[in-house]
């Protein structure tokens, strides 16, 4: 008697309604990998060209023979001379990569606006990707810098909140412990890129040609697009797309629209601004990696290897590989703890995340004096401390991107997605301005700065669990709860449903 082939048992039971009927991966269904891989893409193209861009600026653009070439470089930095006085070659480089890397945070939240209200997530996605991707090969072309970071934080716009969003679509109302674990192999796959592109555009671009690198970036971009494209059928449909599935549910949706939100809703919204506030000074420290930690890489560190000179961009591979190798363990640890019932809680997680960013810092101290000295410092020093921080960012972001698409009303799911990503947009540019003061101070007392900086916001989000935790666990008059044990509405049950 012949075997009869295996067959992937059908997820479609075990997703929120929409959802087509398909194959799963473990506990999730393959539209999760297709999410994955597409971000993955994406990210390679994102942190492909961040890789070379201090380099880019501190190394060609921004010296004598080549600025002068740069189309709007002499009015960009004669305003920020009017608020910042004269500033070396590091300092400009320091600005315009705050600035670019904070609007490429900013936008995602009129991107939202634009998908919740008018072209729904999948054409945002599109939209988004397609920009990016002509950004990154305009850059090729060195006088127009400044319009290739244009378009790319204007496709970043449309590109990331959506995305995210369509991986919190996926999963039924109070599925928080699915949920919570797709975004953390969501984020591996966003690291999975973040580790390649230093690799392949970071050598390109030292080694080969500039273009070289933002051209495979560009490249990778496309990739990302050819994922999404084909795994189109196994995505939950547009909330934009929802309304206009009946005259029924287009009459519902409008009473929604003007509808007041309740006082749960309010307390979560308030309750994700506050966090939001408190992810600013993380930011601001953490994002160094690309702009300080990188010079420090390059001009500091001793890079040989049996003589061979590692690239300076490699090393902001660590901590994607890092991700890689620690997320199942914290994973794993995270749910030991909940077994005893000694899981933190979402805030107390982002708390610890922050004090860990500090200690990073800290270590990051003991080396400065081998420099001070005039000696180079062994890389030790700093894959050591990117692994602590590494540490601190697993216990802040996967969880923060996952509470947003759980805690926030479903009607501005994307709009608060882009507020997320807002305050990453005041964090990225306050990296740019902390790092105006590399060349002014002493290297440990730059690096004190950071810890103080991180142990100070790790002191506010302790002090904040109790009320915090308390709106987000808050039952309203009509049932609406946000935390363990989530229960929907009646109103909202229906809908989630189709009925």
């Amino acid at each position: 008697m012949s075997e009869q082939p295996v067959v992937a048992k059908p997820v479609a039971e075990f997703t929120a309604p929409g959802v087509p009927a398909q194959r799963a991966i473990g506990e999730h269904p393959l539209a999760l990998y297709v999410l994955y891989f597409t971000e993955m893409w994406e990210r390679f193209c994102f942190y492909g060209m961040r890789a070379l861009l201090v380099y880019y600026m501190t190394e060609h653009v921004f010296l004598p023979g080549w600025k002068e070439k740069l189309v709007g470089h002499a009015s960009i930095m004669s305003f920020l001379g009017l608020i910042f006085g004269e500033m070396s070659v590091q300092e400009q480089s320091s600005q315009v990569y705050g600035l670019y890397s904070g609007f490429v945070y900013l936008t995602p939240l009129l991107g939202g606006i634009i998908a919740d209200r008018l072209i729904g997530q999948r054409k945002s996605v599109f939209i988004g990707g397609i920009i990016m991707a002509i950004g990154e090969f305009v850059l090729c072309e060195e006088r127009f810098f400044y319009f290739g970071l244009l378009l790319l934080i204007i496709g970043n716009g449309f590109f990331k909140p959506n995305i995210s969003t369509q991986v919190g679509e996926l999963y039924p109302k109070g599925d928080d412990g699915r949920r919570d674990r797709a975004f953390m192999i969501f984020y591996v796959g966003i690291n999975l890129g973040a580790f390649l592109s230093p690799l392949v555009c970071g050598t390109l671009g030292e080694k080969v040609g500039w273009s070289w690198g933002f051209g495979s970036a560009g490249v990778g971009m496309i990739l990302g697009l050819v994922v999404y494209a084909w795994g189109q059928r196994l995505l939950a449909p547009d909330n934009v797309m929802k309304r206009a599935a009946s005259a029924k549910n287009v009459a519902k949706k409008a009473v929604e629209a003007v509808k007041p939100f309740t006082r749960a809703e309010w307390s979560r919204i308030t309750c994700l601004l506050v966090l939001c506030a408190l992810n600013i000074p993380f930011w601001g420290v953490y994002e160094q990696q690309g702009n300080t930690l990188a010079l420090w890489a390059k001009d500091d560190t001793d890079r040989f290897i049996f003589g061979w000179e590692v690239p300076a961009s490699w090393f902001q591979s660590a901590n994607p590989a890092f991700i890689f190798a620690f997320t199942p363990v914290i994973i794993a640890f995270w749910k030991w703890q909940a077994t005893r019932g000694k899981e933190p809680s979402t805030t107390a997680k982002m708390a610890i995340g922050s004090g860990l960013l500090g200690a990073a810092y800290l270590m990051m101290m003991v080396p400065t004096v081998q420099v001070e000295a005039g000696h180079k410092a062994s890389m030790i020093w700093l894959l050591g401390s990117t692994l602590v921080l590494t540490l601190g960012e697993l216990y802040l972001s996967p969880v923060g991107l996952s509470l947003v698409t759980k805690a926030s009303p479903k009607r501005i799911v994307s709009m608060m997605m882009g507020m997320w990503f807002l305050s990453s947009f005041f964090g990225n540019y306050l990296s740019g301005y902390l790092g105006t003061f590399w060349d002014k101070m002493p290297k440990n007392g730059f690096f004190g700065l950071m810890a103080v900086i991180s142990f100070v916001t790790c002191v506010a989000m302790l002090a904040l669990i109790k009320p915090l935790n308390k709106a987000l666990d808050a039952e309203s008059a009509d049932g609406t709860t946000i935390g363990p044990g989530e229960s929907a509405t009646r109103e909202e049950d229906e809908d989630l449903h189709g009925r």
